[in-house]
């Protein structure tokens, strides 16, 4: 046990001073009322300004609206499952009956609140440094493909949210299309493991229709 959790600290980049601090950060809210909520707080604000800043410096000439996009595209709650999901987070969750019954480990918006958590509690241990160096860490290629990062389609996203949890691809299927032949309305369903209906998507292409049902099928998976 001691070992996977010494693997576990290694692949997080951070040696805990505090334990109980660590322990209290993978602790969910159906576990325990002293629970991460809090420090998922702290850290949400310090992995703002840590992306910000890296950000700030790495794309000197890009104006603050596109910075703003930037930033948001790396801290959404998409990008974070996928984190957690590199940092083999879910085995070390503390869930309640009921949230493990239901497959919790593996719901997007716990992993996600999680290493909020975890940034928080880094932040309370070792103050503002190491934290910035733990974040960072996890974030490097992310950092480094920053463009590219920040003009995915909703498609592409989807796609790598998958298989970071090790999921099946999503699946798109035409389920209608209306109009005249120059100017048509596509109906399309998304169907992705972790949501129990399609979502469902409109356009004027198939292509339009599918990455409308692709951000729908996002936003349902951490909620």
């Amino acid at each position: 046990m001691q070992i996977t959790k010494q693997r576990f600290l290694n692949r997080i980049g951070y040696q805990f001073n505090d334990h109980a601090l660590l322990e209290l950060a993978l602790t969910h809210r159906s576990c325990s009322s002293s629970n991460n909520e809090r420090l998922e707080f702290l850290g949400d604000a310090a992995l703002n300004f840590i992306i910000g800043h890296a950000i700030y410096q790495r794309l000197p000439d890009i104006r603050e609206g596109e910075l703003s996009r930037y930033r948001s595209s790396l801290v959404k709650g998409v990008t974070l499952t996928e984190v957690a999901n590199e940092l083999q987070l879910s085995e070390h969750l503390h869930l309640g009956a009921g949230e493990i019954k239901s497959g919790g480990h593996r719901r997007a918006s716990i992993l996600a609140d999680t290493v909020e958590a975890i940034i928080g509690a880094i932040y309370l241990d070792g103050g503002m440094p190491p934290c910035e160096k733990s974040v960072l860490q996890w974030f490097e290629s992310r950092l480094e493909n920053l463009n590219d990062q920040g003009l995915k389609d909703p498609k592409t996203q989807l796609q790598e949210f998958m298989q970071s949890s090790g999921s099946p691809l999503p699946v798109y299927e035409v389920v209608g299309v209306s109009g005249v032949e120059h100017n048509q309305q596509f109906t399309v369903h998304c169907r992705v493991d972790g949501l129990k209906k399609p979502t469902i998507g409109c356009g004027s292409s198939r292509r339009h229709a599918e990455k409308q049902a692709a951000e729908l099928a996002l936003k349902g998976l951490i909620a």
